[in-house]
């Protein structure tokens, strides 16, 4: 999940340092709020310029393009989501259960794809995430980030709760208050005529990445790998950008800090390796540990070794890796490599790259 404003580049630290805190905010009630510079777009939007917006932006994806016409008279939950994003994919198991349960009541669940990385905005690259994923749900690509900006949105996920009349009544940044935004589209249901609405809330269970993150034992915050955003990288003088270099492990490793060793290119928004077995560490803590990766050619999968303390990770290996710490990068996404069986501590993780040829952007925790 991640949060930016017109000043600062992307990022999803500050909203994983709030979550974290309990400081998730909730606003119910009130419209949606344009910034100036939409004010005469959104005189075209009356009387719904929520739904309206979903017309700048697209193609869409399972089934035909919304607008507020097509969405007139029902309730709508739009999600603002991207699917590299740990955050993001922790929300789908809540969207398909509310779409499932209430659809037919009137209710419909609008995804806008809004990226962060560049391989998000590829069209082809969604699609088969939206397979993957089992996304029934409505899709717009928001590459251009035009609803996005329309909605003033800074966060991934982002939730908005939009009345049958096209009015915003509420609206919850990142992960978490499920059970309030569930509320309200229970209420908003009651107030349109049809069949009684459902009184108890949904039973969600996430599996896999999608499960819900342990905050509690998280302390250590995203990492970028690519210089654009990257801090908290030790390994002896320094990182070289866009340079193949030849990089060597510090003597030691602080928690929360992360190294390079054998060849890497490290570009603006990933870093590429260059030559086999070379290797990413990072000592940190908490339950869960995701990178996002990709092979630089689609045809030529790159083979990955995970270790923990030096060694495989055993019972703590990730969705995406075995327990002998062996996986496979084939398209650009999120692979969960570390799931800690408890207790949770201080680790160190160790990616190995096999073969030459991947990027890597983000690590993200939970």
């Amino acid at each position: 999940m991640s949060r930016s404003t017109s000043s600062d580049p992307v990022s999803r630290r500050s909203w994983l340092k709030g979550a974290a805190a309990g400081l998730v905010p909730l606003s119910l009630g009130g419209v949606l709020a344009l910034p100036p510079a939409r004010h005469a777009l959104a005189g075209a939007f009356t009387p719904s310029p929520a739904l309206a917006a979903l017309k700048l932006s697209g193609p869409w994806l399972n089934g035909p393009a919304l607008d507020a016409a097509a969405l007139h008279g029902r309730v709508v939950v739009v999600c603002f989501w991207t699917y590299s994003c740990i955050n993001s994919l922790r929300v789908l198991p809540y969207l398909r259960a509310w779409q499932t349960r209430y659809g037919e009541r009137g209710l419909t669940v609008v995804g806008v794809h809004t990226p962060e990385f560049a391989f998000e905005t590829e069209p082809l690259n969604v699609r088969q995430a939206v397979k993957d994923l089992d996304v029934k749900f409505p899709v717009v690509l928001d590459s251009d980030r035009r609803i996005w900006s329309a909605f003033s949105n800074n966060a991934w996920p982002a939730f908005y709760v939009i009345d049958a009349s096209g009015r915003v009544r509420g609206h919850v940044d990142g992960e978490g208050r499920y059970d309030q935004i569930e509320r309200l589209v229970q209420k908003l249901l009651a107030e349109v005529p049809g069949p009684a609405v459902p009184e108890t809330l949904s039973v969600v269970a996430g599996k896999g990445p999608e499960a819900a993150p342990d905050f509690r034992d998280l302390g250590t915050g995203e990492t970028y790998v690519g210089y654009g955003q990257a801090r908290d990288f030790v390994s002896p003088g320094g990182l070289r950008r866009d340079v193949e270099q030849l990089y060597h492990p510090p003597r030691d490793l602080p928690l929360n800090r992360w190294s390079l060793s054998g060849g890497w290119n490290v570009g603006e928004e990933f870093t590429t390796s260059a030559t086999p077995s070379a290797a990413f560490t990072q000592r940190f803590h908490a339950r869960d540990l995701h990178m996002v990766l990709a092979p630089t050619s689609p045809t030529r999968p790159v083979r990955i070794r995970v270790r923990l303390e030096g060694q495989a990770p055993g019972p703590h290996h990730g969705w995406d890796v075995d327990a002998s710490g062996l996986g496979l990068v084939d398209r650009p996404r999120m692979y969960q490599l570390i799931r800690q069986a408890q207790p949770v501590d201080d680790r160190t993780f160790q990616l190995e790259v096999l073969d030459p040829g991947l990027r890597a952007y983000s690590v993200t925790f939970g």
